[in-house]
């Protein structure tokens, strides 16, 4: 999982202001803890959404601080965002990728469509064709 540092930072007049160092434009506020935690979540996703969708690069995230917390993304969120990095990185186009998978461009759309649930079998394939590994791991709660 993608996980950044934030900052959930108590208001004087109740609830938590949520940022983040490395994408600062992620910002949002919630009356309790774990309603600002899933709010930040969507507010790191939409960001950095943003930032693929205007040619901005996605920043590495760094090491969580003393006052920090770690928010990851949702894990098809994680895994759709380093397909479209690598297709940037790479300067391989939807076409391209289409011609790759043998599909056609509008399943790619698809693929890289945050809203859209698509399938891991699917979206290892389109990595694998920008030559990266899909790797999973389940941990215990903590």
């Amino acid at each position: 999982m993608i996980s950044y540092p934030a900052k959930f930072s108590p208001e004087p007049e109740g609830g938590f202001t949520v940022t983040f160092r490395d994408v600062p434009e992620a910002i949002t506020w919630d009356d309790d803890k774990e309603s600002a935690f899933n709010m930040a979540r969507d507010a790191l996703a939409l960001a950095l959404w943003y930032r693929h969708e205007t040619g901005r690069d996605i920043p590495t995230a760094s090491a969580i601080g003393v006052d920090e917390e770690p928010v990851g993304l949702a894990p098809l969120h994680a895994i759709k965002l380093s397909l479209a990095a690598a297709l940037r990185e790479q300067g391989i186009g939807k076409r391209e990728l289409a011609r790759r998978l043998g599909i056609h461009p509008p399943q790619v759309d698809r693929l890289l469509d945050p809203d859209h649930e698509s399938k891991l079998g699917s979206l290892e394939r389109a990595l694998a064709a920008v030559g990266q590994r899909l790797e999973i791991a389940v941990c215990r709660a903590a």
